[in-house]
């Protein structure tokens, strides 16, 4: 595969990853992961105008932040093919709890076609969660217990 990256800093392309315009990303791309961080630019970033600006339908991932993504956009852009599928770690609607998303009777129409839909898969946002970042993150506590107390 080629693969493209597209970012507003110059020189992040690199042996992996040739960097291109969103122009060509949007020409090219059968697949868009996002890796972004959560700023005013990135907010709301993947909604209709940006969808349709892709050339030919598409796969789209998200494990990088869910407001990015406005959620009846995208399943307006599944409904119509525009985009064939969807992979999402975050979501827009996230708060401290998935088990207290939404109570029963104010879940939004556009999450449940997501989770009823057969090209969406979700998952809790541990898409980061490797053995490594695990063993990292245990590391980290006992480096901290051992500081406070040892």
């Amino acid at each position: 595969v080629e693969v493209l990256c597209h970012d507003l800093k110059t020189n992040v392309g690199d042996a992996n990853a040739k960097q291109v315009s969103l122009t060509e990303l949007q020409e090219k791309s059968d697949v868009l992961s996002l890796h972004i961080p959560q700023t005013d630019l990135t907010l709301n970033m993947v909604d209709s105008k940006f969808i349709n600006g892709f050339k030919k339908p598409f796969w789209l991932i998200n494990t990088a932040r869910g407001k990015s993504v406005v959620t009846e956009d995208l399943v307006s852009a599944l409904k119509s093919g525009k985009i064939l599928g969807a992979g999402l770690d975050v979501l827009e609607y996230e708060k401290s709890s998935f088990e207290n998303l939404f109570s029963d009777d104010n879940m939004p129409d556009a999450f449940q076609y997501l989770i009823a839909s057969e090209n969406v898969l979700l998952t809790p946002h541990v898409a980061g969660w490797t053995v490594e970042s695990n063993i990292k993150l245990a590391q980290t506590i006992v480096d901290k217990i051992q500081a406070k107390f040892c």
